[in-house]
């Protein structure tokens, strides 16, 4: 069995704003991360092709110690701190960016950014560096929540978007929240992504949905101990233990929310 972790960040920051610091990491942890990463023989690729790879489509088999490094949101300190380490420790990246919050979206700007957002300029100089950009939704909600039709608009704005300002294909998203559903699932398949990823803490094998890829989160209080235990695959389940009964409980809890507000749409 191919087992891969995929390592879940949002903002690397010094000085995250109320908002955003319980999943902020600091540019010096980041930086020890990568060089524990990088010393342990592990091997970066982003989600596409990581899952190019488990289907041999790129003529390339799955590396040794494969890991997989991505964002969330599109913080603006992805552009001035976490790039120049990945460019420094040569790993490439995946950039989930939410397109209504970058910062000069203009007429196309949508829903409530946490910080400072990336600019789409920004945004193409990380692609110009090997980093992919892959979708988010265009204004961050729950999509599990949403009616068929807005769950549509959310994704398929969010992808032509991204397309149509960064200039190459986006064929990979991440969930806001990291809740799914099948029926999210079903409509991202129809959008043209053929990857997505969600949250769990559990470390991603072969035997995965491709659309519910799991991801093990890395914020502010993941310690280098914690961090290597984790990327290792060593107690993972221990370690996430809280996050992972608490993703569970709560799906249940958005399950029956999503059926009272069809029923109450019926009547």
């Amino acid at each position: 069995m191919i087992r891969v972790p995929i390592l879940m960040y949002h903002s690397v920051s010094d000085r995250p704003n109320a908002e955003t610091k319980p999943l902020a990491v600091r540019p010096s942890a980041f930086a020890e991360q990568l060089a524990y990463l990088k010393e342990n023989g592990f091997t970066p690729l982003t989600v596409a092709d990581l899952v190019a790879s488990l289907h041999n489509n790129n003529g390339r088999s799955i590396p040794e110690r494969p890991v997989v490094v991505t964002f969330d949101d599109g913080y603006a300190d992805f552009h001035s701190e976490a790039l120049p380490l990945l460019e420094r420790y040569d790993f490439p990246a995946t950039v989930f960016l939410t397109s209504g919050w970058v910062s000069d979206a203009g007429k196309d700007a949508a829903g409530r950014p946490l910080d400072t957002m990336l600019s789409w300029s920004q945004a193409r100089e990380a692609a110009s560096c090997g980093m992919e950009i892959g979708g988010h939704s265009h204004s961050h909600p729950q999509l599990d929540q949403l009616p068929d039709d807005e769950l549509r608009q959310e994704l398929r704005r969010n992808k032509a978007l991204l397309e149509d300002k960064i200039g190459s294909l986006v064929s990979t998203m991440a969930y806001p929240y990291g809740y799914s559903s099948v029926r999210v699932r079903r409509e991202v398949r129809k959008a043209g992504y053929w990857a997505a990823c969600a949250v769990n803490n559990a470390i991603a094998a072969d035997r995965h949905d491709v659309l519910a890829l799991p991801r093990l989160t890395v914020a502010e209080g993941t310690s280098m101990k914690m961090f290597s235990r984790a990327v290792e695959g060593n107690q993972v389940p221990l370690i996430y233990m809280r996050e992972r009964m608490l993703t569970k409980g709560y799906a249940v809890v958005r399950r029956t929310r999503y059926g009272l507000r069809r029923v109450r749409g019926q009547a």
